[in-house]
């Protein structure tokens, strides 16, 4: 399994140099490159509909989500807790999870006519990519902590929303914590 760091695409370029020597290292950087844009752009898989992530139309995937965060909401509202509880209950954050599959539109695109590297990422994400990333690498996901939820979902928020990213298998997706260090799950 190859893994691909979206912070730092050499260390990509260093891995695939070691699994496919006799690639040449511009065709390498290529693929590289090709890998961390599959990871950045991956598409987002919710409830068995899948939404490319272009950077400007994310209002499909926000509609849907919209109905999760309300109900969210709407537990909150239904349980009679103290004051203290409900304050600890308030600033608690729910974590929704966001299922990704990497983009292999988004890979190819910066292969161009190489259809030799395009077989070759294919096979690759195929195979499976460990993905290690920052909150701020993927768009979905930082797009989805940029909604204005309380908008979406008509009304105030009563929690705080957080998302976190999980690549669909054979994909493993790690999110790193400040200072590169891997956050545990």
């Amino acid at each position: 399994m190859i893994s691909c760091n979206l912070n730092k695409p050499e260390s990509t370029f260093d891995t695939i140099r070691k699994s496919y020597k006799e690639l040449k290292p511009t065709d390498a950087a290529m693929i590289a490159t090709a890998l961390v844009e599959a990871g950045r752009f991956a598409d987002a898989v919710y409830d068995e509909r899948i939404y490319p992530w272009t950077g400007e139309q994310y209002d499909p995937l926000t509609k849907a989500i919209a109905r999760e965060v309300h109900q969210v909401q709407e537990v909150v509202e239904e349980k009679k807790l103290t004051k203290a509880a409900q304050k600890l209950l308030d600033e608690e954050a729910v974590t929704l999870s966001v299922l990704l599959k990497p983009s292999q539109a988004a890979g190819e695109k910066m292969l161009g006519d190489r259809e030799d590297l395009k077989t070759l990422l294919g096979d690759i994400l195929n195979e499976g990519v460990e993905y290690l990333f920052a909150t701020t690498d993927i768009g979905w996901q930082w797009t989805l902590e940029r909604v204005n939820w309380a908008t979406l979902s008509d009304g105030e928020m009563k929690r705080h929303i957080k998302f976190r990213a999980d690549y669909v298998e054979p994909h493993i997706g790690v999110e790193l914590g400040p200072g590169g260090k891997r956050k545990k799950r």
